[in-house]
C-alpha cells in the first residue's frame, strides 16, 4: 500500500480540467504502485490568494475529487490572512464537504496567533493540517514558515496532527526542531532525494512519524519514493512510511465522514 501525501494539478498533466489532470496524474502513479494521492492546490497557485483565490482553487479540489473520489483525497487550502474566510472554507469544503485535511503555504508564518481558530476548528473536525515549511540559506519569503514556527504552532496544539511539509528543506535541521513535539510528522515530498534523511528520521522521530510525499508533478515519483525504497530501514518501518501512517492520520476523518476504505 502506497499513499501519496503531496500531489498537485499544475501545467505538467495533461489535460485542462481538474478531472483531466487528475486522471493523468493517477495514470502516472499507477505505474510506480500509488494507491491513494492527497491532492490540494488548485490550477492557478497564489502564494497570498484573496478570499475570492481560495474559493476558486478549492473548487478545483473539489471537482477532481468528485472525478476521482476512490482515489483522491483533497485538502482545503487556506490563508491565515483572512481568518474569516479560511474559517468558511473549512466548514464548506471540510464539514460539508469531501476534503480530509487542511494545506497552508507561504502566505502567513504558521506560529502567529491568527492560526488558532483555524487549527482548532480543524481538530473539531478531525482534519490534519500540512504545512510548508523551508529552511533557505538566504533567508525565507516573507510569510513562509521554517519547522520552529511550526514547533510553536504544536506546542500551542499538542493533540492536533500537524505535517512539517518538504521536511523543512534542510532535514538535518528541521527535525531536530520539531523532534520534541509528538503531534508532527515529516513529509518527505518535494524537496532532492539525497541519501540518509529516511534513516535520520526513523531514528530520532521514529517510523510513525514520517510520510510519504512526492510534490508531483513538481518532483517525479519514482525519485521521491527512492528516499524510502533504498533507505536502510527495517520492512515494517517502510510499510509504514510508504501509506500506513497516513492511512493512520486520517482514519478519524474518514470515519466520521462515513467512508470505509476496505
Amino acid at each position: 500500500m502506497i499513499w501519496d501525501l503531496h500531489t498537485h494539478l499544475t501545467a505538467a498533466l495533461h489535460g485542462t480540467t481538474p478531472a483531466e489532470k487528475a486522471a493523468h496524474l493517477i495514470e502516472m502513479g499507477d505505474r510506480v504502485g500509488i494507491d491513494r494521492f492527497c491532492c490540494f492546490m488548485g490550477l492557478q497557485w497564489k502564494k497570498d490568494p484573496a478570499p475570492d483565490d481560495l474559493a476558486a482553487q478549492n473548487d478545483d479540489i473539489l471537482a477532481a475529487v468528485a472525478a476521482h473520489p476512490d482515489r483522491l483525497f483533497g485538502f482545503v487550502y487556506l490563508n491565515p490572512k483572512h481568518v474569516q474566510k479560511s474559517l468558511d472554507e473549512l466548514k464548506r469544503c471540510v464539514r460539508d464537504g469531501p476534503l480530509v485535511g487542511v494545506k497552508l503555504w507561504v502566505a502567513h508564518p504558521c506560529s502567529a496567533p491568527e492560526l488558532d481558530p483555524i487549527v482548532s476548528l480543524a481538530a473539531e473536525l478531525k482534519a490534519p493540517v500540512f504545512q510548508h515549511t523551508w529552511l533557505k540559506t538566504g533567508g525565507n519569503d516573507p510569510g513562509e514558515s521554517t519547522p520552529s514556527d511550526l514547533a510553536a504552532l504544536a506546542g500551542r496544539f499538542p493533540e492536533v496532527p500537524l505535517i512539517c511539509g518538504h521536511t523543512g528543506g534542510n532535514w538535518e535541521l528541521a527535525i531536530p526542531a520539531i523532534r520534541a513535539h509528538r503531534n508532527v510528522s515529516i513529509g518527505l515530498g518535494g524537496f532532492d532525494p539525497t541519501a540518509g534523511v529516511v534513516e535520520m528520521g526513523v531514528r530520532e522521530l521514529g517510523a510513525e512519524r514520517l510520510l510519504f510525499g512526492s510534490d508531483a508533478p513538481g518532483r517525479s515519483f519514482a525519485s521521491q519514493l527512492a528516499k524510502v525504497t533504498g533507505a536502510s530501514i527495517p520492512a515494517a518501518a517502510r510499510s509504514l512510511i510508504l501509506g500506513e501512517n497516513l492511512e493512520r492520520l486520517l482514519t478519524p476523518i474518514l470515519r466520521k465522514k462515513g467512508i470505509v476504505l476496505r
